[in-house]
């Protein structure tokens, strides 16, 4: 979980789009909310880069298209250079090996542009306390575009299956379910701080680095399908 240097600190974002009046448009709505902050504007990806050396922020949203130099490219660099920094990748495009690929070299979530600033200001809030905001779109590449191509996971999370007990595996699938920590401490009757231990315990077994691999990995290993 990421956290402020000071807890009443807005979430500071910076807005990479090379379109002026898109940028304005999400400047705007999220100007209305008290606890994030836009503190800078990017046209492409070069731009961004060199901002980031003087600008320090909590998200970026960042368009996949953009000239110069495009969200993709711009992607892994940022994640290279800043692992902290959660991104949202902005696309008009809803394609699933597109959305696969981003979230497996770092995007924290990935928002079609017509999404309305609610949805926006939830992503933001969601990646910047829990690191990934999954939705429909993320939700439906990562698991019907795995089950279609089983090389989609990085081999390095899969040298080999992991041994997982029938507590894990139940935590596990209620995670690709979508349950928060509270929802499935109250289900499987453990404390929060307990299936965190066990989610953290879930990647060191399997080699995921993130919420996405553990799901990834259960895919993989139908999981899902489960019955407990």
């Amino acid at each position: 979980m990421m956290t402020n240097d000071n807890m009443n600190e807005p979430i500071k974002i910076i807005i990479c789009d090379d379109h002026v009046l898109y940028r304005a448009g999400v400047k705007t709505a999220l100007s209305a909310k008290k606890d994030v902050k836009v503190v800078a504007e990017a046209d492409n990806g070069m731009h961004l880069l060199n901002m980031l050396k003087m600008i320090p922020v909590d998200v970026i949203l960042l368009d996949i298209q953009m000239p110069i130099m495009d969200g993709i490219t711009a992607l892994p660099e940022i994640k290279k250079l800043y692992p902290n920094v959660r991104i949202i990748m902005l696309t008009m495009m809803d394609d699933h090996s597109m959305i696969t690929k981003l979230m497996e070299i770092g995007a924290n979530s990935y928002l079609t542009k017509t999404s309305d600033s609610e949805i926006i200001y939830e992503a933001i809030k969601t990646c910047f306390d829990q690191e990934y905001y999954f939705n429909s779109l993320t939700n439906k590449a990562l698991l019907t575009n795995l089950k279609q191509r089983n090389d989609v996971t990085p081999q390095r999370m899969m040298q080999q299956e992991a041994h997982l007990n029938d507590k894990e595996m139940l935590i596990l699938k209620l995670m690709c379910e979508e349950k928060s920590t509270k929802e499935i401490a109250d289900l499987v009757d453990l404390s929060p701080r307990t299936v965190e231990a066990i989610r953290d315990k879930l990647k060191v077994k399997t080699g995921a680095k993130s919420t996405a691999g553990l799901i990834m990995y259960a895919v993989k290993h139908n999981i899902l399908n489960e019955e407990f």
